[in-house]
């Protein structure tokens, strides 16, 4: 009988979904401006194309050309995935090629195709594919995949990335094939005759190449073959005849042709190991070959290199030599005729164009090879670097020209040796498995395979299978994984008659077309049926009734009937004679079906011809008419129940069964007129049933399942959609239709299908059903059928499958129909225990089923009994509750990859429940117990992943972290949260709950969405966003705001963030002041009285003076503003910078007339302004944040047309470099500015890529600065002329470069620099002073803090040479190098032999300075101080003392202390003391002294307290700025003997210093003082001045009060560059320090301010802060209270970081671990996201938070319930849910009048939500409330809801076990659980007061009551958690006394306080009801 079962030929099944296919790219190439459509205006006269019918002339042409051009075009498809919201659509893309275009298009079920790219090229497109490439990341091996389209050219490869980079790789040779892989692109080179020219010694050109990025260099591929004659070695890949025919990424393939042999192999794709590498390259460097081989093998790499294309670009008559790459292994010996061969062979070339060769070594083509992967691709840059050395193109007349010139040899071997290296192979293919040959095979040899692919059957088998067409079969090779899955194992090889085939990946099958034309569907290699396509096959159809074709001229054009999508070629007809090569002639008789012989008298009935363009489980069939059809192959199930059923029946049953059970549900299911998905499940039951060998007719519940007529065919054709939810309805159907009616039983033998293929099942029933007589009463099964020994087993995986559904609330209504499948093979199979618990599951339902089918006892032994089928049937409910009774549990059992709900859950309550740390990693066992099947299952082996944020601490606390955690790693999510009930979720999100509490900062994006904190979720969504590329700007996007005056020109300053400087000063309008003063672009106020007596010409003049005055200032604006906007702007790509202009001009009050400097009247200093347009420059670019996204062409673009504006230019490209983005600008480009010597440019762009570079000792750049240091560069070098403020550019670059890295050299070279003497002649004379400093300054930053452990500097004697420099003394003789230079003396200046300490000394002392820079060095400290005679003072400039005093203080950094004694104690004791009148004291000399060593000394402590805004430091300096403002406003003596230049010059410095304590953070005291100085414009205020107060006054706001500044070592060297004391006297003065150094201080800046955001409206807000400080030796660990936003202290002094309560979640950012997590969050705008708390108002709304939702509760004498109005929680909360909730549920209308109770408890449960902070609890206490009145009103059907509840109380139990004081984490903390409990309780017992009876007749086993008590009855008994009682009742009812019951009971495992209910009815029974009456309820 089974044999009826497996006749498969006779089934057929359905396609669905058939709908002509047209590729879109053809409809959308019509419509585009492409070459093709030009070429159609070309081809006929211009007249006839505009006649009057243009059109029909033009379609005409249309046909003509197509039909050469058509043939040529080819499509490929692929599924997408692109996540669209939530879930992942699916569509699918097309990448069509015709001629030089290249459509890529994107279309799916929902809506129609689109264009996603184009792509239009020059020359005709050979082939274009997908192809993923792997960009390695800077630090760990991981590697960012790049998806791209390639498009192939003659010449080129175009690559298109997805991200929009595009990318031109030049082929080095002509490419036959081009294939996607996994690490790139696999390049197949063309065979060209040249090949066989080479001598016979001379090795063949490797063939194919691979290319892992289209920015590195083409390399061969190597391989090992696994052959026994080669033996394993490995060599190129150089043998033609091996033809790539399919390669795969996952798993890494590739499959070849042999084309002499006619044999396909299999070969693994990996890189290349560092041996198999070595040993290709070993060759070149082989002792053994002697000079010969050495000389050849290098020689042949370098031919190959240079020989590239032969052939001239259009390719005419010349052959081409291929291409070769990488020397070849076989150059071994050295024999010389094999040299001299080669060397011929190479000569004849090279000399055949002497010219062209000579190129191959110009200097610039090798470096342009070093341009890497950093430079933008939009530049032409690829070319240079992927081809260098092979793009020379030779020209040749004739092929044979090549071998008549042979020039003498020499002359080329020596130009080749020199340079190149060997090409170093990436990729090794290593043979996997090949076909074997048999004898009688070489008189057919098999054909190249057109079509291989991968496919795996239903049974997780997986094939390679690939296509022979000269044998028309289709060939399956089966792979399996070695157990490391470190390999592939290919074993047999199975053949399918086919004449094309096609994988279906989504339902793990395959679609072949067999020779006959007909479709059969294949698993693997398993045959499933027959497919029938409706309107194809059957002559009756004719498939223009079912498609109406648009009859276009394009359309009636025929395809090539076979464009496969690799474009191989169709095999040509004449060479290999195929059984069915077309159907024409002759050739019929070989087929054998009826309806071909149709075909011969119907010619319009078209056939299959081929299939293509697989894409998940839909297929492409070309017919013989050249049309083509989209059908889809249907699903295996569409029920999600089904195919959960069906995946366990596969992962139980052996597999050759599983394959016969699935097939054979594949074929009923999908027959042609098969049922909808309405009828699914109940077809499964049937089917399944029967397969087991049930008579599905006899059972009464079976007969009725098929109570609908299965559609006709034809509808059938259309299916329905597939619907899940559609069982339930049926089901409620069902049960009804069990107690009213009976409905009349449809026989199951439906009507023979039309389309002829009867149901084999159906006529199988029947046969049955008349065997036995009808009125036998008992069932039997039949032991034949094919399912029968396995009923056991797959009744114990269905079990487990419905105890899977049972945690899912989504899945539970499909619970209720599996439950009836289950039911009865538990009665079957006589397990009674496991009738019982489906009956406590659904007690209404059960009670309905009454058969039973007998089963043979002598047939028992039959079915395998699995080990596993215990008689207590396993619940997973109940293993969950005494889990938290805290109980002794065995594993649960589970299906791996199936009951992933089950094992999730078993293991949450495993590791949060028994708290065992290890429940998840390496105890898995003791919770679960895994079943092991007829099969091994990939999931099987399921892999904990653990994240490494866990930190194992032991307590409750980190139970709930750790859970949490191991959660998200298994993919749990809120929305599955969501679906599981509401008891059995208790536990996890009471876990949640705490975790939401007190978070861990670094925390992964999933993890804090899981716990509900979105402001942790956004926050670790922009890490991650700022570790992908595409982050411009991902702070706060904030507008800023319209300027309110049109007319108000752009000021350069409007970009700082209005709604983060409003919270800051909130107060005042500081912000505005700071902008209005320091605006430059609009015309100064000059405002002259004319006195009477003055004429107006002299008026005009004195105007003009004003003016010039004025202008001091507005010149020196620009540095200041650069300070004030910094990085506060992300620029647009597509527009240039805007740079405000710099207005010199005044308007004279009182008629607003214009005054202008160039009127002649005055004289006005030339250049005047070409330093302040740099400083403009500069200001302008710094305002660039370091986040945006700049590129080379953006740089370039922004250059000025107008030279005049070129000194803004040369600012802007310094700027670029403060903020890192130089780096972008390419190599040429740079070039490209320095040549063109203008000198602010390269000042600007030598300091810029410098500071770019910081730190990096970067060599190109080492490279670009010593060029203009005639000190770095060799003695003998060509003089160059370098401008002086160039050289001191670039001697200060070197020390930016060289930052803190102590280089010997350069410090060498710079220390002696610091002396440099002037000369030779008239060189080095003017500003020399500026070039000493600034060697001192890079000296000292590059060895910045080494002190004393300079390594190997010692010979040096620096700090000795340096302490000279300072005091003076005899001039050491110049060693080395350096003396050829100053032979000649200077003219102009007479030194002598001493040092000149006026030039040396303010270098050499900051370079002692920054080299013991914080070192605490006492020593070298005293030789800073300043002398204690009045004698040795008087030798001193006083301005030298307040560098000395600025030196000594910052290298004894620890002894700096806030206060005015300290800053006095820095004066020399003999003028603090009493002065001796007889003394001849210059007080002029002291006074002055004493100043400046008191500004050293305050500028030491603004260094010392940069950035911290330490207020004694701030009190400490701002008394001494007051008491100098008291000094210059006597104008009496003091200020006459001081001088006004030297007061004004330390007040600069007290200033600036008090602005670095104060940095960025807008204090007002430093406000006014900067704004007097401001309006201070006569006098001596020059234009140094200007600058010292702006910068101050930048310093205070820098950033717009997002920046301040740090003190680390790097950052003090960059102020000490940037504030030098002595300040510019005019704006061309840059004698002493050069101008631009100014701006260094940018270098010092870092970001620190923290700004709350709140996460539901993304605005700025207040937040309290928690700071807390680390302990250190001046103060103990402290805590301090900041409202944010807020500048935090430097961060390595913070021990942690908290945003507290009760306004805003907590949230806390532990410093003692890592500070890069905060150090990301302040880098992107500081954006700290922060979540209001439920019932809170945010701090603007609400400052002392009178109005919050409890604070409400205190002011009315009632309790907070009540007085909560449902209305306002708007203003509490902004969860959706919860205020929609209040809208209809809280509030009295109409409908609700008589609920006033029910209102009041949902009152209270959202005021409960809200105020506890957890809203999604509401679900949960409305579920209990539900459960609960069900239970009272006696209408619950099944008792899931009471289970829920029994859980819900034991986990409160389990709470309150273990002490009062855990009573606030529970999450349930109000008397809501009690009262529920409460009421569950009375329900239950007043019941069991009135039927005890029921209880006892179930105790003693009788059978289960029919009526409503049933429910009720096994209410009691899951909600008293009572075991199955069947059997014991005799144990339990003979107790006398409670005693005995207790003891008898504790075997049993019921609760004491569930045991006191049951006591009356036990007890009662033997001694009478009355004596224990009342008993339990008081007892409990």
């Amino acid at each position: 009988m089974s044999e009826v079962v497996y006749e498969e030929t006779a089934t057929m099944i359905a396609a669905g979904e058939l709908q002509s296919f047209v590729p879109f790219g053809r409809e959308h190439c019509r419509n585009h401006p492409n070459a093709f459509n030009l070429q159609l205006r070309e081809l006929q006269p211009a007249s006839e194309l505009w006649s009057s019918d243009g059109a029909a002339g033009l379609v005409g042409s249309l046909q003509e050309v197509s039909l050469q051009e058509r043939e040529r075009e080819c499509w490929q498809l692929r599924k997408g995935c692109m996540g669209v919201g939530e879930e992942d659509v699916e569509f699918e893309e097309e990448l069509y090629t015709a001629g030089t275009v290249v459509v890529w298009s994107q279309g799916s079920r929902s809506q129609g195709s689109n264009v996603y790219k184009a792509f239009t090229v020059d020359s005709p497109v050979q082939q274009a594919l997908w192809c993923n490439f792997a960009v390695p990341q800077n630090k760990k091996d991981e590697e960012e995949v790049e998806q791209t389209v390639c498009i192939v050219q003659r010449s080129c490869v175009n690559v298109h990335t997805v991200t929009g980079k595009d990318f031109i790789s030049p082929l080095p040779f002509q490419v036959s094939n081009v294939w996607a892989t996994k690490f790139g692109l696999l390049l197949e080179r063309k065979n060209t005759a040249t090949d066989a020219q080479l001598p016979p010694p001379g090795e063949p050109l490797p063939t194919v190449f691979s290319m892992l990025h289209p920015l590195d260099e083409i390399t061969p591929v190597v391989c090992k073959p696994t052959g026994l004659f080669e033996g394993s070695r490995v060599q190129y890949l150089s043998d033609t005849s091996m033809k790539i025919v399919f390669s795969c990424v996952q798993p890494s393939l590739v499959v070849f042709y042999d084309t002499v042999q006619g044999i396909h192999s299999i070969w693994t794709l990996r890189k290349v190991t560092h041996d198999e590498r070595s040993t290709v390259l070993r060759c070149a460097a082989d002792p053994v070959d002697g000079p010969l081989g050495l000389m050849a093998s290098s020689f042949l790499t370098s031919h190959l290199r240079n020989i590239s294309r032969l052939d001239s670009p259009g390719g005419s008559g010349t052959t081409g030599l291929g291409p070769g790459t990488g020397t070849s292994c076989a150059v071994g010996t050295g024999s010389p005729l094999h040299y001299s061969a080669l060397h011929s062979h190479q000569s004849r070339i090279m000399t055949s164009s002497p010219g062209l060769h000579s190129r191959v070594h110009s200097p610039s083509i090798s470096n342009m090879a070093a341009l890497s992967r950093a430079h933008s691709p939009g530049m032409a840059a690829p070319s240079f670097s992927g081809a260098a050395r092979f793009n020379m193109s030779f020209h040749s007349s004739s092929p044979r020209g090549h071998h008549g010139l042979l020039a003498s040899p020499n002359s080329t071997v020596n130009e080749t040796m020199q340079e190149m290296e060997p090409i170093r192979p990436d990729l090794c293919m290593e043979q996997l498995w090949s076909e074997t040959v048999t004898a009688g095979c070489h008189r057919e040899m098999s054909s190249q395979a057109p079509k291989v692919f991968l496919t795996s059957d239903l049974c997780e088998n997986r094939y390679l299978c690939f296509l022979v067409e000269s044998h028309q079969q289709l060939r399956c090779v089966k792979f399996v994984e070695s157990n490391d899955t470190s390999q592939l194992i290919f074993a047999s090889v199975m053949t399918i008659p086919a004449k094309d085939a096609e994988p279906l990946p989504n339902i793990d099958a395959m679609l072949v077309l067999e020779a006959c034309g007909s479709l059969v569907l294949y698993t693997g290699i398993t045959r499933v049926s027959k497919v029938f396509v409706p309107g194809l096959l059957s002559p009756t159809f004719n498939l223009t009734n079912h498609l109406p074709h648009r009859s276009t001229p394009v359309e009636n054009v025929s395809t090539p009937a076979y464009a496969g999508s690799r474009h191989l070629q169709r095999l040509d007809e004449a060479v290999m004679p195929s059984p069915v090569s077309e159907l024409r002639g002759p050739n019929i008789k070989h087929h054998e079906g009826s309806f071909l012989e149709d075909y011969i008298f119907q010619p319009t009935t078209p056939y299959i011809h081929a299939l293509r363009d697989p894409v998940c489980n839909r297929v492409t069939l070309e017919l013989s008419s050249g049309t083509m059809l989209r059908i889809s192959i249907p699903e295996i199930a569409t029920s999600e129940l089904v195919r959960k059923c069906l995946q366990a029946i596969r992962f139980i049953l052996p597999k050759e069964s599983a394959m016969k059970v699935l097939v054979k549900w594949y074929n009923i299911y999908n027959a042609p007129g098969g049922p909808s998905a309405h009828a699914e499940w109940s077809l499964f039951v049937t089917c399944f049933l029967t397969l087991m060998g049930y008579n599905t007719e006899r059972l009464t519940w079976t007969r009725n399942l098929h109570f609908e007529v299965p559609l006709s065919p034809v509808i059938a054709a259309k299916k329905a959609r597939p619907s899940d939810g559609g069982s339930d309805e049926d089901w409620d159907y069902l049960l009804g239709s069990h107690y009213h009616r009976h409905m009349n039983s449809q026989p199951v033998c439906s009507p023979v299908d039309s389309s002829g293929s009867n149901n084999t099942l159906i006529t199988e029933t029947e046969g049955m059903s008349s065997a036995s007589s009808p009125s036998s009463p008992s069932l039997k099964l039949d032991s034949s059928a094919p399912l029968f020994p396995h009923i056991p087993a797959l009744f114990y995986v269905l079990h487990l499958l419905y105890q899977e559904l049972q945690l899912d609330e989504l899945q539970r209504a499909r619970a209720t129909s599996l439950v009836c499948l289950l039911q009865q093979l538990a009665r079957d199979l006589h397990l009674e225990e496991y009738v019982d618990l489906y009956w406590r599951d659904y007690p209404s339902l059960i009670s309905g089923f009454n058969e039973s089918c007998l089963i043979d006892q002598s047939l028992l032994g039959q079915m395998q009994h699995p080990s596993f089928l215990r008689a207590k049937p396993p619940c997973v409910l109940s293993w969950l509750s005494s889990c938290l009774r805290g109980e002794e549990i065995p594993p649960f059992p589970y299906l791996p990859g199936i009951c992933q709900r089950s094992r999730l859950l078993v293991l949450s309550y495993a590791l949060y429940i028994t708290g065992d740390e290890n429940a998840t990693s390496t105890d898995v066992s003791k919770y679960l117990a895994k079943l092991s099947a007829g099969q091994k299952f990939c999931a099987s082996e399921l892999h904990y992943r653990r994240q490494s944020s866990v930190k194992v601490k032991f307590s409750s606390e980190s139970l709930a972290e750790q859970l949490v955690v191991w959660l998200t790693s298994e993919g749990f999510t809120l929305k599955d949260l969501e679906s599981v009930p509401f008891g059995v979720a208790l536990p996890i999100r009471e876990a949640i709950y705490r975790c939401r509490e007190q978070p861990c900062s670094d925390w992964s994006e999933e993890v804090c969405l899981l716990i509900g904190r979105q402001d942790l979720t956004k926050q670790a969504h922009k890490m991650t966003l700022a570790k992908s590329k595409a982050s411009v700007g991902s702070g706060l996007s904030l507008e800023p705001p319209a300027t309110t005056e049109a007319d108000e020109e752009e000021d350069g300053m409007s970009d700082i963030t209005q709604e983060v400087t409003g919270l800051i000063w909130s107060q005042d309008l500081r912000v505005q002041e700071v902008r209005r003063l320091l605006q430059s672009s609009r015309p100064v106020r000059v405002s002259v009285v004319q006195l009477p007596e003055v004429s107006d010409h002299e008026y005009i003049e004195e105007k003009e003076n004003k003016l010039l005055q004025l202008c001091q200032r507005t010149m020196a604006l620009p540095v200041g503003r650069g300070l004030f906007t910094l990085f506060s702007y992300h620029p647009v790509p597509t527009e240039p910078l805007p740079v405000p202009k710099l207005n010199l001009t005044g308007r004279a009050p009182p008629r607003n007339t214009m005054v202008d400097l160039n009127s002649g009247n005055i004289d006005v200093p030339p250049n005047m302004t070409s330093w302040p347009s740099f400083h403009n420059g500069v200001a302008a670019g710094l305002k660039i944040a370091p986040a945006s996204q700049v590129d080379s062409a953006w740089i370039a673009y922004n250059k000025p047309k107008s030279p005049e504006l070129a000194n803004e230019y040369a600012g802007f490209l310094m700027a670029l470099g403060l903020n890192g983005h130089l780096t972008k600008l390419a190599t040429l480009n740079i070039h490209d500015y320095l040549t063109k010597g203008h000198e602010m440019t390269s000042i600007g762009l030598l300091l810029g890529v410098s500071s770019a570079k910081l730190g990096t000792m970067d060599m190109s750049i080492t490279r670009l600065l010593s060029i203009h240091i005639p000190a770095l560069l060799p003695p003998t070098s060509t003089e160059l002329d370098v401008p002086h403020n160039v050289q001191v550019a670039a001697v200060i670059g070197i020390g930016l470069v060289y930052q803190g890295t102590g280089h010997r050299h350069n410090a060498e070279v710079l220390l002696s620099e610091i002396g440099r003497p002037p000369g030779p002649e008239m060189e080095y004379c003017t500003d020399r002073e500026s070039y000493s400093l600034a060697a001192g300054l890079a000296l000292g930053m590059v060895c910045l803090g080494h002190g004393s452990n300079l390594i190997g500097m010692t010979d040096l004697n620096v700090p000795e040479q340096l302490y000279q420099y300072m005091v003076g003394g005899h001039r050491r003789a110049q060693a080395g190098a350096s003396r050829e230079r100053h032979k000649s003396p200077s003219y102009q200046i007479k030194e002598g032999d001493t040092i000149n300490v006026d030039v040396t000394c303010p270098g050499a002392t900051l370079a002692l300075a920054m080299i013991y820079l914080k070192t605490n060095n006492r020593s070298i400290a005293d030789w800073l101080k300043p002398p204690d005679t009045w004698f040795l003072l008087d030798f001193i400039k006083p301005e030298f003392l307040l560098l000395r005093t600025l030196a000594r203080c910052i290298i004894m950094w620890d002894e700096i202390l806030p206060n005015t004694e300290w800053v006095k104690s820095n004066i020399p004791q003999i003028m603090r003391g009493a002065f001796n009148p007889s003394e001849d004291i210059n007080m002029e000399t002291m006074a002055q002294a004493q100043d400046y060593i008191t500004a050293g000394a305050c500028l030491a402590l603004g260094l010392r307290f940069a950035g911290s805004a330490n207020s004694d430091a701030f009190d400490c300096l701002y008394e001494f700025a007051k008491t100098f403002m008291k000094i210059m406003s006597f104008a009496g003596t003091a200020a006459v003997q001081m001088g006004y230049y030297n007061l004004q010059t330390s007040l600069s410095m007290i200033l600036l210093a008090m602005s670095m304590v104060m940095a960025g953070t807008g204090n007002l005291k430093v406000l006014q003082l900067c704004r007097f100085f401001h309006k201070r414009t006569g006098g001596e205020m020059n234009y140094g001045f200007h600058m010292a107060h702006h910068m101050a006054l930048g310093l205070l706001f820098l950033g717009g009060g997002r920046y301040t500044l740090s003190t680390s070592n790097s950052a003090i060297a960059a102020l000490l560059c940037a504030l030098y004391p002595h300040f510019p006297a005019h704006s061309t003065d840059n004698r002493y320090h050069l101008q631009a150094l100014r701006h260094l201080a940018v270098l010092a800046a870092e970001p620190r301010l923290l700004v709350p955001v709140d996460v539901d409206s993304l605005k700025p807000c207040y937040a309290l802060l928690e700071v807390t400080y680390k302990e250190t030796k001046w103060y103990d660990e402290t805590t301090v209270e900041l409202m944010a936003p807020t500048m935090l202290p430097e961060l390595h002094l913070l021990k942690r970081i908290k945003v507290k309560g009760p306004r805003y979640w907590e949230l806390s950012v532990d410093l003692s671990k890592e500070t890069q997590h905060l150090k990301s969050i302040l880098s992107r705008d500081g954006v700290l996201y922060v979540k209001l708390r439920a019932g809170q108002l945010p701090y603007k709304d609400d400052p002392q938070g009178w109005r919050s939702l409890l604070a409400s509760t205190v002011n009315h004498r009632n309790s907070g319930v009540r007085a909560f109005k449902p209305e306002a929680i708007s203003t509490f909360t902004s969860e959706p849910a919860l205020v929609s909730f209040a809208e209809y549920f809280c509030k009295t209308s109409e409908g609700m009048k008589q609920r006033e109770d029910t209102l009041v408890l949902f009152s209270a449960m959202l005021y409960e939500c809200v105020t506890q902070e957890c809203p999604e609890m509401l679900p949960t206490y409305i579920a209990i409330e539900q459960a609960v009145s069900a239970l009272r009103r006696g209408d619950l059907l099944q008792t899931f809801p009471l289970w829920q509840m029994r859980l819900v109380v034991e986990l409160w139990d389990s709470r309150l076990l273990r002490g009062p004081n855990n009573r606030h984490d529970a999450l349930l903390p109000s008397e809501f659980l009690p009262v529920m409990k409460n009421m569950v309780d009375v329900a239950l017992d007043s019941w069991l007061k009135d039927n005890s009876s029921v209880l006892r007749s179930y105790m003693r086993g009788e059978a289960l009551p029919k009526d409503a008590q049933s429910t009720v009855l096994a209410c009691f008994l899951v909600y008293r958690s009572i075991p199955c009682l069947r059997n014991t009742h005799t144990r339990l009812e003979g107790c006398s006394s409670l005693g005995d019951l207790l003891a008898r009971s504790s075997q049993l495992g019921i609760p004491l306080r569930d045991l006191l209910r049951l006591a009356p009815v036990l007890l009662g029974s033997a001694s009478g009801p009355q004596t224990l009456q009342g008993f339990p309820l008081q007892a409990f």
